[in-house]
């Protein structure tokens, strides 16, 4: 079945930009199952990830029903096309797979620290895309009003917030009692120190920050996967996650060493009634849910694209996407 790629931008009247100057914008791609017809060719905006062939703006393949869709969020710093190795293989299955850049946390745009710092937003950035309509006529064809929902890293903290989780302590806030070993992440290394300058200078940042404890569930959202959730997870009420009552599937790997899975993935499966729980073996790192990497991307960050000896990056992603579309396949 060929695979479609749309892009575009929708813009959240509901919430300012970070300066304050204009919506939130929301840029977002989607891969989608393409009429039999389509013609795939070779991504040439590609730079440090593999990305397989796509037909750019094809039809939606026609259907009986509505198609199954699935929203994704990147993790920390990242882009929409992080995502691509799942979107993909989900498109191949039926699935719309639409994924979105967080304004302020992504690479597509300049870092802001307050994007890394309020990751509440992001939630309410993919529940803004639901709520959206212009993507929708953009593909054309009928898509599930419902959504399953995945993400990776930070982007498994934005999916439990909109299953219920809700925010006891901002991760870098001085008052969590669950001290992280690091001040700010690797874009970011000195995040902490940003909140009581952000808190005095920006209304936008103040008012984000007080929202950061809300219910940012969403009904329309019927399961989420959890890729290598971050230790912001442990900042979540243990309360507002043993209430959970949707479909939950988390999958760590044994080797991270950013997230590691039994602080991690363990821990958040302890307090989900009913979550299921796949732990990866051989030596599987946080960023083996990143893309394969080109040559380019290789050289440029070693670090997220050098497996350990015996890993096939691609193998692996196989076999999470199998998970997912199982997973999403018993709830839609």
């Amino acid at each position: 079945m060929p695979v479609g790629l749309a892009k575009g931008l929708c813009l959240d009247a509901n919430r300012t930009n970070w300066d304050g100057s204009g919506p939130r914008p929301l840029s977002w791609a989607a891969w989608y199952p393409a009429d039999d017809g389509a013609i795939e060719t070779p991504v040439s905006d590609a730079s440090w990830f593999w990305l397989k062939p796509v037909a750019r703006d094809a039809a939606l393949k026609p259907a009986a029903r509505p198609h199954p869709l699935v929203l994704l969020s990147h993790g920390t710093g990242g882009v929409a096309a992080g995502l691509e190795w799942l979107a993909h293989r989900l498109a191949q299955q039926g699935f719309v797979a639409l994924a979105v850049n967080h304004h302020g946390h992504t690479g597509a745009e300049p870092h802001r620290p307050e994007g890394f710092l309020c990751l509440w937003e992001r939630a309410s950035d993919i529940s803004a895309m639901l709520d959206d309509r212009s993507w929708r006529t953009q593909l054309g064809g009928m898509i599930s009003a419902h959504a399953c929902v995945a993400g990776f890293s930070a982007g498994a903290y934005t999916a439990m917030l909109l299953m219920g989780a809700r925010v006891a302590y901002s991760q870098f806030e001085s008052a969590n009692p669950i001290k992280s070993p690091h001040r700010g992440p690797r874009e970011f290394p000195n995040l902490a120190d940003h909140i009581s300058p952000l808190l005095e200078r920006s209304a936008v940042f103040r008012e984000s920050w007080s929202r950061r404890s809300k219910d940012y569930s969403d009904p329309r959202f019927d399961a989420a996967l959890v890729l290598a959730p971050g230790r912001s997870v442990l900042g979540f009420s243990a309360e507002s996650l043993k209430r959970i009552a949707k479909p939950v599937r988390i999958v760590g790997g044994d080797a991270d060493t950013i997230a590691p899975a039994q602080e991690c993935c363990s821990w958040l499966h302890s307090l989900l009634p009913g979550a299921g729980l796949d732990i990866l073996k051989g030596g599987v790192d946080h960023y083996i849910f990143m893309p394969e990497p080109t040559p380019q991307g290789r050289k440029l960050a070693p670090d997220i694209f050098t497996d350990a000896d015996g890993i096939d990056r691609r193998s692996i992603h196989d076999e999470v996407a199998s998970i997912a579309a199982r997973f999403f396949g018993s709830v839609v």
